[in-house]
């Protein structure tokens, strides 16, 4: 049986229309945003990945898509049958129904005795039989899009390189003599990946998934080449879901440019606002620092709360607290963030560390931003952030990015950072200082046998603020700032001592519920239900 050869593809191939066709989408989101628009128009695109990457879904987005635009789609499978890829659909919720299926599997793997594809053992045929029934099945369906899935197996029938890309060069270019935008799937079967078949596609893009020491699986996604078209480059991470492949796009923050109008958010409480010279600006970032439990997430929470009842959109991403515990926490200390978050305003992205991608964490805040118009961002915390990004070795070029991204867009981040340690000397697991606007740092200290905490603001780069140390308070009725607190020494070094008078220090205040008679103290000596922190 002799090999088929397809004579002179180049004509074609250098002709004018099909090198100003507009790209095709490729009905998966966030890729026609990495590749521009979406695959060259006519051109055969190599699509690679070891089992299991996703390149089957991938296909079939850009098969589905096409039938959503009212082209005609054809599925060439050598490896899955039509039963298979009917149960893939399934599970992501899809029809089928109008697609082209043209499998070649043997006999006994249909039940369907009234299908009308041909069934065919591939082993049992030489391989130039096996490509003139796959050009004869091009001919007759006319397709406009076309998914080849895969080429390993006209490698293991080729036996040979030389004549493995003669076959694929053939198959090629029948495809896009008959006008076809084609996806090639191989699963790099072969003992080393074969190039031969990225010197003849337009365009590679390459599947790969990523088994971390601890928790799910991740995937990303990088163009190896794509001819005379402009993509975006390195690794975008993707999830495969029901529903099918979703890319996240690597995020370059200079590709995001709007323009705002510069302002500065007040949390109502005077002495807070004060301190940070007004409030806290649009377009910057800050960094809330301390150690656990000192008040980090609540002081975000109140700037955050300002925003909300000002008609502002926000967003919360959330690793270290369940939602319910974040509603009950905030309905403890007088921020009633569950009408926001029922009236639309308010968004919280609760993230499982262990099940998290870099794109993923930044897909959610684009999303939040760009379609929620989210105008204020907490991201609590860092901590949990590192925790899922401990396999990453640029987690800080990451959150530059990030950060510059969201200035850009003039909105307000805040970040919650946990320091090593409750008392004594605390570091930061990870230096974010010189990527923040502004650093408040939190601590404890003790006074009159009581902890309390302290406040003070170490950088504002946009504007004054005071280089004070106040006393820092939480109840039932929300935030308190104190008078300045000049005889402290030791908050920086982390061993903060007051020494003072008890008089300058915050009282208890009673609580809108039940008046407290005694304003300093519990019946042992403790304050009360809030007042102790």
């Amino acid at each position: 049986m002799v090999d088929i050869v397809v004579q002179d593809p180049e004509p074609f191939m250098q002709s004018p229309v099909a090198g100003d066709a507009a790209p095709i989408p490729t009905g998966v989101a966030g890729l026609d945003e990495i590749l521009h628009g979406g695959y060259a128009a006519q051109r055969a695109h190599l699509i690679e990945g070891r089992p299991g990457s996703g390149k089957t879904t991938l296909g079939l987005q850009f098969l589905l898509e096409g039938l959503n635009r009212g082209e005609r789609g054809l599925y060439i499978t050598l490896s899955e049958s039509r039963r298979e890829l009917l149960s893939v659909a399934e599970r992501h919720g899809w029809s089928l129904e109008g697609l082209e299926i043209y499998e070649l599997v043997p006999p006994e793997l249909s039940l369907d005795s009234e299908q009308q594809q041909s069934l065919i053992h591939a082993s049992d045929l030489e391989l130039g039989e096996t490509v003139r029934m796959a050009l004869a099945e091009i001919e007759r369906v006319n397709p406009v899009r076309v998914v080849f899935d895969s080429l390993s197996e006209i490698r293991l029938l080729s036996q040979g390189s030389l004549r493995y890309r003669r076959q694929v060069l053939a198959l090629k270019s029948y495809f896009l003599l008959n006008n076809a935008t084609v996806l090639m799937l191989d699963d790099l079967s072969a003992e080393d990946d074969d190039l031969n078949l990225h010197s003849i596609s337009h365009a590679v893009l390459r599947l790969e998934q990523v088994i971390p020491a601890y928790g799910a699986g991740r995937r990303r996604l990088h163009v190896i080449k794509m001819r005379g078209t402009p993509y975006e480059s390195g690794y975008h991470d993707f999830v495969l879901r029901r529903g099918g492949v979703r890319v996240f796009p690597r995020l370059v923050a200079a590709d995001h440019h709007t323009t705002f109008e510069p302002g500065t958010i007040a949390c109502g409480v005077p002495e807070l606002d004060a301190v940070l010279g007004g409030g806290l600006d649009r377009g910057t970032t800050s960094l809330i620092i301390g150690p656990s439990g000192v008040g980090k997430s609540t002081l975000a929470l109140g700037y955050l709360m300002a925003a909300l009842d000002r008609g502002e959109h926000g967003l919360v991403i959330s690793f270290d607290e369940t939602l319910g515990i974040l509603m009950r926490r905030a309905a403890g200390v007088g921020l009633d963030i569950r009408r926001h978050l029922e009236s639309g305003l308010l968004r919280i992205e609760q993230m499982d560390p262990a099940d998290v991608s870099a794109g993923d964490f930044a897909g959610r805040i684009r999303d939040a931003v760009e379609t929620d118009g989210a105008r204020v961002v907490v991201i609590d915390s860092l901590t949990g952030y590192m925790s899922a990004m401990s396999d990453q070795p640029h987690l800080v070029l990451q959150m530059h990015e990030m950060t510059t991204y969201l200035n850009q867009q003039g909105v307000t981040t805040i970040l919650v950072l946990a320091q090593h340690g409750m008392v004594g000397r605390m570091e930061a697991p990870v230096d974010l200082t010189y990527v923040s606007d502004t650093v408040v740092m939190l601590r404890f200290f003790e006074a009159g046998g009581r902890v309390r905490r302290a406040l003070s603001v170490l950088k504002k780069r946009t504007g004054a603020h005071e280089d004070s140390i106040r006393e820092f308070r939480i109840d039932a009725q929300g935030l308190r700032v104190g008078r300045v607190l000049e005889d402290f020494r030791g908050v920086l070094t982390g061993v903060p001592t007051y020494d003072g008078d008890r008089e300058a220090l915050l009282s208890d205040r009673p609580s809108p519920a039940t008046p407290i008679t005694d304003t300093t103290a519990g019946p042992h000596g403790v304050a009360g239900p809030h007042g102790a922190a």
